[in-house]
C-alpha cells in the first residue's frame, strides 16, 4: 500500500472516533501540532487517543470528505471536512470543520502531523 493510500485508509476508517482502530495507525512517538482557533496544540500518542475516546463519547459517526490528497516522498498533504452525527440526534450530519494536514510518514506509520483547521 502506498503511504497515500495509508493515509486515506486512515482517515475512511473509524480512527478519529475509535482510540483502539487509532492505535494501529499512530508510530508511538508520534506528534501533531495543531493549529486551531484555540492556538496551537501540541499532541502525542496518548493525547490523540484520549482526543478519539472523547469524540466517540459525543459522536456517533464520523465520516470525512476528501478534497484533496498529495504524496511525495515520506510526505502525504491532505485536505478535508470531517462531518459527524451526535449521539442526541443521529439522524442528521453536522460539519465539525475543515482540515488541512501535512503528515510524515516512518516505519508505514503516521508520525509527524501539522495540522490547520477552521470550524464553520
Amino acid at each position: 500500500m502506498s503511504i497515500k493510500e495509508f493515509v486515506q485508509k486512515f482517515y475512511k476508517s473509524d480512527a478519529l472516533i475509535d482510540s483502539e482502530i487509532m492505535k494501529t495507525y499512530l508510530h508511538p512517538d508520534v506528534k501533531l501540532d495543531w493549529n486551531s482557533t484555540k492556538g496551537l496544540i501540541e499532541m502525542d500518542y496518548n493525547s490523540m487517543l484520549d482526543m478519539a475516546n472523547e469524540l466517540s463519547r459525543a459522536y456517533v459517526r464520523s465520516k470525512v470528505r476528501i478534497s484533496h490528497i498529495i504524496a511525495e516522498d515520506d510526505l502525504v498533504s491532505i485536505r478535508y471536512s470531517h462531518f459527524v452525527k451526535t449521539i442526541e440526534n443521529p439522524r442528521e450530519e453536522m460539519l465539525l470543520a475543515h482540515f488541512t494536514t501535512i503528515w510524515q510518514i516512518k516505519d508505514d506509520k503516521l508520525y509527524r502531523g501539522y495540522q490547520m483547521s477552521q470550524f464553520s
